[in-house]
């Protein structure tokens, strides 16, 4: 009877008394916090055992330590299941990395995406440390307004439009993962690719935009907008002569764009097609005849150009220059000189004004002679010339006649003269050969004749005498 007491007594404390833990390395588990000192937590795990955190461990990507009280709930994993003092390891820095992993999985699950504050930077993209997770935003997974477009493709240029986003927040999607490794590649390109693909579906030729400079190159700048990115050519930047896009734009600046052009993901845009085209007032504003003053701006092999007004220059061709022969503008004009001229043609369709100097220029008695001399001399180089054209002309008409009759001569002589080239002949179809001047031999008649110089030589050939 006292033995069935017993049993009953101690089924009842085991039913009733707490659940023994079976705490082992790797596991997650929640604690509450019973002291917070300076580098250490010490953690009540389920009324029935206590675990530490201290240096490095309490270290993570949430700043969880900082946050943490006297009865704060907290999640740790389990390093070690008893150090010498009888108390489990634990750490908020592994639970912390864990609880990324988690995250991490469910984004590509899910298609999310995810914040990416840049640490560092190289010249191959940004650098970013999650909970030691080792995070990589590739140069080439930046949107449109990130990329650093730069001239020749700069390499240390790169690195200093990179530098920038240090400490700039990303919003990222996450495209391979290496869990092993430790590492994840994020794509800003692609965390955005459903709004550029929105962007592009309602986009259409015509459309106007507000846009950001995101790069100036030689050929062009590039504009960013809703997730999109165009060129505007150099051509399309202004409506007068663009010699550097850096004078009209720098990176960062606002400005308005007319989508002109469309090819799957790659857009053709223009400023100029904004403002009005200052060549479609050109013909009133300078009329033929019409005197001007301009500045010479700039040089070339046939004359030079004089700026107007903003976007619009004329040309005053190498023969304008002056009422006497010119090799070389410089010779005449310098550049920033302010002169007068006279309009004597407009081509709106080539965008073109020509000018003349020499038109307001009287001639005087000397300019004139000079001219007159001038004039002289070239139709006297150009006689010269044709004489020359002729005498060629006339001297290979005597070296073709002589070509000719040396031909014929030679014709003649063929035709005349019987063929001995050798001391023996044979037919082609025969199987003997003769003596040459052997009667067998002149029987032969020219056509079917072979030649043979020596009786070994015919011999070789196959054929007896």
């Amino acid at each position: 009877m006292a033995k069935t007491t017993t049993t009953s007594v101690m089924d009842t404390l085991l039913e009733n008394g707490p659940t023994i833990l079976r705490i082992r390395p790797g596991e997650l588990l929640e604690g509450t916090v019973v002291f917070k000192g300076k580098n250490k937590l010490l953690i009540d795990i389920g009324g029935v055992a206590t675990g530490i955190i201290s240096g490095r461990e309490l270290r993570d990507s949430f700043n969880t330590f900082k946050e943490l009280t006297i009865g704060s709930s907290v999640m740790a994993m389990v390093l070690e299941e008893e150090n010498n003092e009888g108390m489990h390891v634990l750490s908020l820095r592994m639970a912390s990395q864990q609880k990324a992993w988690e995250q991490f999985h469910r984004l590509i699950e899910e298609g999310g995406t995810m914040k990416f504050v840049a640490q560092e930077a190289n010249k191959g993209g940004l650098l970013s440390n999650i909970d030691g997770i080792r995070t990589f935003l590739p140069v080439s997974q930046l949107a449109p307004a990130h990329y650093p477009r730069v001239n020749n493709a700069d390499q240390s240029e790169i690195i200093n439009r990179l530098l920038k986003y240090v400490n700039f927040t990303f919003t990222v999607k996450i495209i391979t993962m290496d869990e092993e490794a430790g590492k994840i590649v994020v794509s800003e390109r692609e965390a955005l690719s459903e709004k550029r693909a929105n962007s592009l579906e309602s986009l259409k030729i015509g459309d106007t935009k507000d846009g950001m400079v995101t790069g100036v190159v030689k050929f062009g700048l590039f504009v960013a907008f809703d997730g999109l990115e165009g060129l505007v050519h150099i051509s399309e930047i202004a409506w007068g002569h663009v010699k550097n896009p850096s004078e009209h734009a720098v990176v960062g600046d606002k400005v308005k764009v007319k989508i002109i052009g469309i090819d799957g993901d790659k857009l053709s845009l223009s400023m100029k097609q904004l403002t009005r085209d200052p060549w479609e007032e050109i013909a009133e504003r300078y009329p033929v005849g019409k005197k001007v003053t301009g500045t010479v701006v700039r040089f070339a092999d046939y004359g030079a150009f004089l700026k107007l007004e903003k976007d619009i220059n004329g040309l005053i061709h190498l023969t304008e220059v002056s009422h006497l022969k010119a090799d070389d503008p410089s010779e005449v004009l310098t550049i920033g000189q302010k002169v007068d001229a006279q309009v004597i043609n407009i081509d709106i369709d080539e965008t073109r004004i020509g000018l003349s100097l020499k038109a307001l220029q009287p001639i005087d008695k000397e300019t004139l002679e000079k001219q007159k001399a001038e004039q002289a001399k070239k139709e006297e180089e150009a006689a010269k010339e044709v004489e020359k054209k002729e005498k060629k002309v006339a001297k290979k008409k005597t070296e073709d006649k002589k070509e000719e009759k040396t031909e014929e001569k030679e014709e003649k002589s063929e035709k005349s003269e019987p063929k001995t080239e050798g001391g023996f002949v044979a037919s082609k179809s025969g199987k003997k050969f003769y003596s040459v001047e052997s009667a067998q031999g002149k029987k032969i008649k020219e056509e079917n004749r072979v030649y043979f110089a020596t009786e070994e030589e015919a011999e070789k050939a196959g054929l007896s005498k």
